[in-house]
């Protein structure tokens, strides 16, 4: 299996509240609580390790609520990389009602110095050279440019690294300048990024030619439940998840690009690549929290999803 390094600028502790329908303005009371060490590049890197690779993480953590995410990276057998900072990582809210509606606050985290983001960069370019592929995905933490972020992609480029990307708003527009590998937008991100509607199978297959020759190899665009359109150079395919019972879709695109990455780099055919991928995202919704646990619905899952060029009907 491979060696990845996951990096995430702005983690959160992730609180979520089950309820049956939240009523604004009133006092609601809870069915279920649950509280996890989260964001993007730390929810790809536990379905990873559930997929067998050899995980290291990064990124910025505030010194103050460590607890929750030490204990997840010793538990999962994860190499620390990470750079602490004063302060608390931020904490989101996330209201999941029984009709699979789920409501999100998010905190807004400490401020990353220059000090604290040189050390960040000092020890990638130390550690990054052993990895197969480097994930970059979340937001940025308030003190942290959009501009660094492409800096940083395109110094990790400049290691002949794979640099996988899943990210929004200016942290996208600007890190696509840097030709990433692989992006995972969703129709929204990437309009907003290319500045221009993506509105139709047709459009998006021009947004990822106009991708492609800015080097990005595979353009996967996320269509939640109607599913997902994966174009790479000379290819474009499209899959049709099962219908499944919804808990959460938090962590669902976490979910698709671990699944995407682990097949690419394992050799697998692009049609098993992208069945796998989309079975391990329907998993996700099914549940509260992150990571394949149940094999035997993984397998189940997969023969549920089809997979087609985009061109048929």
């Amino acid at each position: 299996m491979a060696k990845i390094l996951t990096l995430t600028l702005n983690p959160a502790l992730d609180l979520t509240v089950e309820l049956p329908q939240l009523e604004a303005g009133q006092v609601n009371r809870s069915d279920e609580m649950h509280t996890h060490a989260a964001g993007k590049g730390v929810n790809v890197a536990q379905v990873l390790a559930d997929l067998g690779h050899q995980v290291t993480v990064s990124g910025f953590l505030g010194e103050d609520n460590l607890q929750a995410f030490e204990t997840l990276f010793a538990k999962r057998g994860f190499v620390d990389a990470f750079i602490r900072v004063p302060g608390e990582t931020r904490s989101n809210i996330k209201v999941a009602e029984q009709d699979g509606r789920i409501t999100d606050i998010n905190g807004p985290g400490p401020v990353v110095d220059a000090t604290a983001q040189q050390a960040l960069l000092d020890r990638l370019l130390q550690i990054a050279p052993e990895h197969d592929a480097v994930v970059v995905a979340g937001s940025l933490p308030r003190g942290v440019t959009a501009q660094w972020l492409r800096e940083l992609i395109e110094k990790l480029n400049a290691l002949g690294l794979k640099v996988a990307l899943d990210s929004s708003g200016e942290a996208l527009r600007a890190a696509l300048q840097a030709g990433p590998w692989l992006i995972k937008p969703n129709t929204e991100e990437l309009a907003h990024a290319l500045g221009c509607e993506v509105v139709s199978s047709i459009a998006e297959a021009q947004a990822a030619a106009r991708l492609h020759g800015k080097g990005i190899e595979h353009v996967v665009i996320s269509h939640g439940a109607d599913g997902v359109n994966w174009f790479s150079v000379g290819s474009a395919l499209h899959a049709t998840p099962p219908k499944v019972s919804v808990a959460s879709t938090v962590g669902a695109g976490d979910s698709l690009l671990a699944g995407m990455l682990h097949g690419l780099l394992s050799a697998d055919t692009p049609e098993q690549t992208l069945r796998t991928a989309t079975a391990i995202a329907a998993m996700a919704v099914t549940q509260i929290g992150f990571g394949i646990n149940d094999a035997a619905q993984l397998a189940q899952l997969e023969q549920g999803v089809r997979v087609r060029p985009l061109t048929e009907q």
